[in-house]
């Protein structure tokens, strides 16, 4: 039953146009064929890549982070209690009202304290700032390697500069050294992210991101095998236009550094807007939708393809949205949040809410110390030499955000 599975998945009609079979795509003479048996090094490679991030985040975005001022901000913890630990659990982080006044007479504790509780426990699972740039460093890192080496392996060919080369001689078309490493590369990456998804920041978007990389690996995976690789790679060197900006853009902003933050998000939304909503549609949907059937008639793979790549369309769009939203603000001066992430909460409310119930004591000198192991002095808060919140500027609204592909 196995033999007859994997006889029917690699039948000659579902992956190539009519009339040809594989044996047309075996290395023969100068002609250097892609095999979907290539595509079990991207593993390996994904967790070299793990390793090499781990690396990467200790030796050199850390110090960086440092440099910028960046530390990692400790957060109080919420104090040991069966009861609400089992509510925030099984049932919700965000109680509503009339559930914290049932847990306050349960738990014997006044209403603002389970509320503190509560806050508190959230605040425990965020991660801080340290975390996410040492994320956002390694995706830069790699998004600018890989644009520039993408940009490098292209520039001479010619259908970087006209679409209809892509099918000219396919699928006789030999595959190269600078393809072969482009793609291997790349679907390490995107695996290693996948990998990742256990402890990378978590987002509003995560199942979007999820798709994304699945649609991503699928597609690069097809085309590998079916010889698209010329349009795979222009389809990889317009997403990394883009991720390289986001990403920097991002570093500035954990830095404080609010111009260049707001420049570069500025410059990104522009680079977003002209890659994924003109050139991806117009140019490259329309070159493995038109130009194709020009060559061999439609077949089930060539479907495929383009359906995958209307899928990213629309993860795109959806992406596209969320920037606008974040340019309206902007402009109109109603920024105050990511529209992508939970906005932290202030832990300076502990103080209020424990000076209006009159609780000193001890925990008024947990607090005190956790200020300042912080950084914080004892009635400042954080953020009055950088990016505040409710400043009119992007890059409080790109806090927390992630790479868009």
């Amino acid at each position: 039953m196995f033999e007859t599975l994997y006889e029917w998945f690699w039948w000659d009609r579902i992956w190539l146009p009519v009339n040809l079979t594989w044996a047309d795509l075996e290395d023969r003479e100068d002609l250097v064929y892609a095999k979907a048996s290539h595509l079990y090094v991207t593993v390996p490679y994904a967790v070299a890549f793990l390793l090499i991030r781990y690396l990467f985040e200790r030796l050199i975005a850390t110090p960086l982070a440092a440099s910028a001022g960046i530390k990692e901000r400790v957060h109080l913890k919420a104090p040991d209690n069966p009861i609400l630990e089992l509510y925030y659990t099984s049932h919700s982080r965000n109680p509503g009202q009339a559930d914290v006044d049932g847990l306050s007479k349960k738990s014997s504790l006044s209403v603002r304290q389970v509320e503190r509780w509560f806050r508190r426990r959230r605040n425990q699972g965020r991660p801080g700032v340290l975390k996410k740039f040492r994320e956002a460093s390694w995706r830069f890192a790699f998004y600018l390697l890989a644009f520039i080496g993408g940009t490098v392996a292209l520039y001479d060919k010619e259908w970087f500069y006209d679409t209809r080369e892509v099918w000219m001689g396919f699928p006789r078309q030999s595959m190269l050294e600078s393809q072969y490493w482009y793609y291997i590369l790349e679907m390490g990456f995107y695996w290693s992210l996948l990998f990742s998804v256990a402890f990378d920041v978590k987002r509003k978007d995560f199942k979007e991101q999820i798709i994304h990389h699945l649609a991503t690996l699928v597609l690069l995976a097809f085309s590998w095998c079916v010889n698209y690789i010329r349009i795979g790679t222009l389809v990889m060197l317009v997403h990394d236009a883009s991720d390289v900006l986001l990403e920097s853009a991002k570093l500035f902003n954990y830095a404080k550094w609010e111009k260049s933050c707001n420049t570069l998000f500025v410059v990104f939304a522009i680079v977003f807007m002209v890659t994924r909503l003109i050139i991806f549609p117009f140019w490259l949907i329309h070159c493995t939708w038109v130009y194709p059937i020009d060559h061999y008639p439609p077949f089930f793979g060539y479907y495929f393809f383009n359906v995958l790549l209307v899928v990213l369309l629309f993860l795109h769009i959806f992406w596209a949205y969320l920037i606008l939203r974040m340019v309206r603000k902007f402009l109109f001066g109603t920024m105050t949040r990511d529209e992508r992430s939970e906005n932290e909460e202030d832990e300076d409310e502990d103080e209020s809410s424990t000076a209006e119930e009159g609780g000193g004591g001890e925990e008024e000198e947990e607090q005190r110390r956790h200020r300042l192991g912080n950084g914080l002095g004892v009635g400042g808060k954080e953020g009055e030499n950088g990016c505040r919140f409710g400043r009119l500027s992007l890059s409080e609204d790109i806090r927390r955000s992630k790479t868009v592909h």
